[in-house]
């Protein structure tokens, strides 16, 4: 029970990080991210992971990206699965328009299976927010806070 609460904290925290950073916004498709093992280190940690872009209308896309933490990171992880909804000012999905630099906040904790929430926005011209469809799933013990930023190629 303790976990549930930590991480449904950890995810309001999060979400709260850009409250109005998706107003005015359309949802255009998903975003799933897997990867992620490594250690995280006390003060920030830098992961890989693989990247499907499920567009609503058109084409699936496969994006590598680069996730890093700079706060209290401290702990094992192993494998990470993030789904995102990915928001935009316009309806009109472009090739590539996930393509570039994020930041926001993460929130994340593990004991054995945990969970986290990281609110990012950036991509083309930072017209992009992606906003976690639900928590994070994850294996290992690690907690982290702090500030994330992402780069989708």
């Amino acid at each position: 029970m303790m976990r549930v609460s930590l991480v449904s904290g950890l995810i309001l925290s999060a979400a709260m990080f850009f409250p109005a950073a998706a107003q005015n916004y359309v949802a255009v498709g998903t975003l799933t991210c897997t990867g992620g093992e490594g250690v995280g280190l006390i003060l920030g940690s830098k992961k890989s992971y693989r990247c499907t872009f499920s567009a609503n209308a058109g084409p699936t896309e496969r994006y590598s990206a680069t996730v890093t933490k700079i706060g209290l990171d401290i702990g094992i992880t192993g494998e990470t699965v993030m789904l995102w909804t990915v928001l935009a000012a316009t309806n009109d999905v472009r090739e590539g328009m996930l393509a570039g630099n994020y930041a926001g906040a993460a929130a994340d904790a593990a004991i054995g299976i945990g969970g986290g929430a990281n609110v990012l926005v950036g991509g083309s011209t930072d017209s992009v927010v992606l906003q976690p469809v639900s928590v994070q799933g994850q294996t290992g013990l690690n907690i982290a806070v702090g500030i994330a930023g992402m780069t989708l190629r």
